[in-house]
């Protein structure tokens, strides 16, 4: 008995990908988020025996990400892969805060098919395009769907949701998994492991806010030469309900800014990330704020936005 073809659904956000410039020769004063999502799904040279449905979720300059987007594309996920005939989930995406958006949907989603995130650096109207390319791989990884959780594709790579990192602001490799390394090589449509794909313990949508509900606001200040505490007691002052410092090196924070974070945390919840571009920042014993481990500061927002919302619920507490 001939087996049916897998099923692929592709969710549309806007970004680069689907973005167009006056002239193919323009990479950079194009326009994103112009092409829907199911032209892109037929410029893909995707893999043969796959079913590709499409779905428009947002048109979006990904910059322009808001958390009502995160919960309706977050809840089309969760629908989808629900499906018994769908075999995994590609998301197209902006690469501006595509990081941010992928170890969300890790977090939130309990999923026991692939989710693959992609995108493009060159608009879709470009003569240099590497969108089809990029979503075509997509579309490949998700058809396997013997790999759970949220994964990023690009650049003929493989990464984690929790370990990629944009480290580019305009080469076609964009994308990078600092110091653990790609999960995979994508050659012609196959993957080329190297590691075992990681699993996210997840919250579950409930723990999002209702539609219409204000989500927690969580900041992110940064820690350098001649840092002070004034941007700190502003955010407190006017309430803010979580902050991630950037911090330098190993966790280490300037004197005053540090003194203003200690007053800061008596009333609300502080996080501790790097600044760097790799590594991340190790537990210390009596250390004065928690730590974000190896999560990038944008990440560091994401699980600190979860931690605030999971500590709302009765009941609540720690989501990892």
């Amino acid at each position: 008995m001939q087996r049916p073809p897998a099923t692929v659904v592709v969710l549309g956000t806007g970004g680069t990908i689907s973005g167009t410039a006056a002239s193919p020769d323009d990479n950079v004063g194009y326009v994103a988020g112009t092409v829907g999502v199911d032209t892109l799904v037929a410029a893909a040279p995707g893999p043969s025996g796959v079913h590709v449905e499409s779905e428009q979720i947002a048109q979006l300059d990904s910059k322009d990400i808001d958390f009502a987007t995160w919960r309706r594309l977050a809840e089309r996920v969760a629908h989808h892969a629900a499906r018994p005939e769908v075999s995994g989930l590609v998301v197209t995406h902006g690469t501006d805060t595509l990081e941010e958006t992928a170890y969300f949907l890790a977090r939130v989603v309990a999923l026991a098919k692939p989710v693959v995130l992609t995108g493009a650096m060159r608009p879709a109207s470009s003569r240099e395009a590497d969108g089809p390319r990029n979503l075509a791989d997509a579309i490949a990884v998700a058809a396997d769907a013997g790999r759970p959780g949220v994964v990023v594709a690009f650049a003929g790579a493989l990464h984690s949701a929790r370990e990629v990192r944009k480290v580019h602001s305009s080469r076609l490799d964009a994308f990078a998994s600092a110091d653990a390394g790609p999960l995979a090589a994508i050659e012609a449509g196959r993957l080329a492991e190297r590691r075992p794909w990681p699993v996210e313990i997840t919250t579950g949508l409930d723990l999002l806010p209702p539609p219409g509900t204000p989500w927690p606001w969580v900041e992110i200040v940064t820690s350098g030469a001649g840092a002070d505490g004034r941007v700190v007691r502003a955010l407190v002052a006017a309430g803010v309900d979580g902050l991630v410092v950037a911090a330098t090196g190993n966790g280490s924070i300037h004197r005053e800014l540090a003194t203003a974070l200690e007053e800061a945390a008596a009333r609300i919840p502080v996080l501790r990330a790097t600044r760097c571009l790799a590594g991340g920042v190790a537990e210390k014993a009596g250390a004065r704020f928690a730590s974000a481990g190896e999560l990038t500061p944008v990440k560091a927002r994401v699980e600190l936005l979860l931690q605030v919302l999971a500590a709302r619920r009765p009941g609540g507490g720690e989501t990892a």
